[in-house]
């Protein structure tokens, strides 16, 4: 296997081919024959140069040399299966998205998985999910199902805050059976809009949905590392200092912190068991909780306690759920939550990790972002959304993510200076504000309101278009430098 030597010296060696895995879906939406369809991501693979192969390494004949040969695989799934396919170094690198891969894979040039957390790749040629060690770079693809997620997590507060009964209403309307002016009295509710939503993390995913929250009307109060806070109050929301601190009377909880990192004496993650008695205890009476970040990290049976007494009155999760397809043993952080249903089967929504991974076009732009990063690591070892370690050899490329999530850096700043028009349309906005807003400000009482009638339409207007153009531009925002 060829090794990268010193970093930015390319190794690449055009006598040989180069093998990638590639062992989930890249594109989600149904082609004409029924299937999962990843013509996108092929067509993309082969305007690179690449080659595209349904199977194995067995079933393609002669590779051609120089050629980044990319072999998809999406129905991988147990660990015997991954380990007969990639156990021996057959391939060089791996593209994966949901699939686990074991410890024992070995891929010598590198992995990316689709998506921000990397809990799932295991494989040791990295050091395992944290990227912490090996000689191959583990990277991902953040951001990219960051507002995918989000908004299903809305979603799943929407289906019970309002808390107007809909299906009950309308079995009733469509039945005829309903009268207006004297039944609508007994269905009060009230609306989201003056709620307290608590964030627990500032990552892509929790920023997007804080940002979904407030535009509902909702008190945002998030809970990050204190280095966040300055940034979190910037953005109007409000900073908590510990995760039961936000949660204190709180309607909604949405936790969106990740694993954290892997006690290998103990095998548990240090954000295992994170809302625990205490947190949902803070809640408000009759509160909601979401969890589409990991199962794990809620304490189940502490959810069991709250659900039983009122304290949670819905519970939304979504975790990962395996099936032995032979012996349908089930496995995976979902399996826990199971034995709440029967007590509490109409204050639950189960669902098997598909708010992250449902999306079609945040699928298929991740599985583009991870072609290029494979192609960086094995033509010239360069990694770009590095996790974990920096293995010798290779350089590091910085973070690449979607624009408008995630944080404003010296490189978005450089490219708008760059930009031309955008540069001149924010210094032109920014300065014929400052120029009206010190007219007011400067005019003297008694003529203040004559130079506001005069200037108050055109800067309120001009305010109103600044704000746009942040957005449009990705501006509001952290700032890491």
């Amino acid at each position: 296997m060829t090794s990268p030597s010193s970093a930015g010296e390319s190794v690449f060696d055009p006598s040989r081919s180069y093998k990638v895995l590639v062992c989930d879906l890249i594109g989600l939406k149904l082609g004409e024959d029924g299937k999962p369809d990843p013509s996108e991501a092929r067509a993309y693979i082969e305007s690179r140069g690449g080659v595209f192969h349904f199977g194995a390494i067995g079933d393609a004949g002669p590779l051609q040399p120089g050629v980044l040969h990319f072999f998809y695989q999406p129905d991988l799934s147990t660990a015997a299966e991954l380990l007969a396919a990639a156990g021996e170094g057959q391939y060089d690198a791996v593209i994966a998205a949901a699939t686990f891969l074991p410890a024992e894979t070995v891929f010598p040039l590198g992995g990316v998985r689709i998506g921000a957390g990397t809990g799932n790749m295991g494989s040791l040629s990295w050091g395992g999910g944290g990227g912490e060690g090996g000689a191959a770079p583990l990277m991902n693809t953040p951001g990219i199902n960051s507002r995918a997620t989000a908004q299903m997590a809305m979603k799943a507060i929407l289906k019970v805050l309002p808390d107007l009964p809909v299906e009950t209403l309308h079995t009733l309307t469509s039945g005829g059976d309903f009268d207006t002016g004297r039944q609508l009295r007994d269905y009060p509710t009230e609306k989201l809009e003056g709620k307290t939503i608590a964030i627990i993390g500032y990552g892509n995913i929790g920023r997007e949905l804080a940002k979904l929250a407030r535009a509902f009307g909702m008190r945002v109060v998030v809970h990050a590392r204190a280095h966040h806070r300055k940034w979190i109050e910037s953005e109007g929301f409000v900073y908590g200092d510990s995760v039961a601190s936000a949660a204190s009377g709180a309607h909604v909880l949405s936790v969106h912190v990740g694993l954290g990192s892997l006690d290998a004496a103990t095998g548990r993650y240090a954000n295992a068991g994170l809302i625990d008695e205490t947190v949902l205890s803070m809640l408000a009476p009759g509160a909601v909780l979401v969890n589409y970040d990991r199962g794990e990290l809620v304490d189940v049976d502490a959810l069991a306690n709250a659900l039983a007494s009122g304290q949670v009155r819905h519970a939304a999760i979504d975790a990962d759920l395996f099936k032995n397809a032979a012996t349908g043993e089930l496995t995976g952080p979902m399996v826990p939550y199971l034995r709440l249903v029967e007590h509490h089967p109409d204050r639950l929504e189960l669902l098997p990790h598909a708010a992250a991974d449902t999306d079609h076009p945040s699928r298929v732009a991740g599985a583009k972002q991870a072609i290029d990063q494979i192609y960086d690591a094995i033509r010239t070892q360069t990694v770009t959304n590095l996790k974990g370690t920096l293995p010798e050899g290779y350089r590091s490329a910085g973070s690449k993510i979607p624009d408008g999530i995630g944080a404003v850096t010296v490189q978005h700043l450089l490219d708008l200076c760059h930009s031309g028009s955008e540069a001149a349309q924010l210094e032109s906005l920014l300065s014929e504000l400052a120029d009206r807003w010190r007219a007011i400000a400067s005019a003297s009482d008694d003529k203040r309101r004559a130079v506001i009638e005069a200037n108050g339409e055109d800067l309120i207007s001009g305010i109103n278009h600044l704000s746009r153009f942040i957005e449009t531009m990705g501006l509001r925002a952290p700032y890491r430098s």
